[in-house]
């Protein structure tokens, strides 16, 4: 994914939370170990870290403890 000349000049910023997901500043293209392409345009995307997410590669929050009430 090509990013804008001011883009380029700047590091990308990932934010680690634990337990939670690696937040990194967008737009981002991530490559799956199977070789596989998946490409997110938001300013902001939020990647799954404990592999419990249904979206894989993207954190839907499954890593977070449920309680019954």
């Amino acid at each position: 994914m090509p990013n804008s000349p001011s883009d380029s000049d700047r590091p990308r910023r990932i934010r680690v939370q634990h337990p939670g997901p690696l937040l990194v500043e967008g737009p981002v293209e991530v490559e799956l170990e199977d070789g596989s392409t998946v490409v997110s345009d938001r300013f902001r995307v939020a990647l799954c870290t404990c592999r419990r997410s249904r979206r894989y590669p993207w954190c839907d929050t499954s890593h977070r403890e449920r309680t019954r009430p």
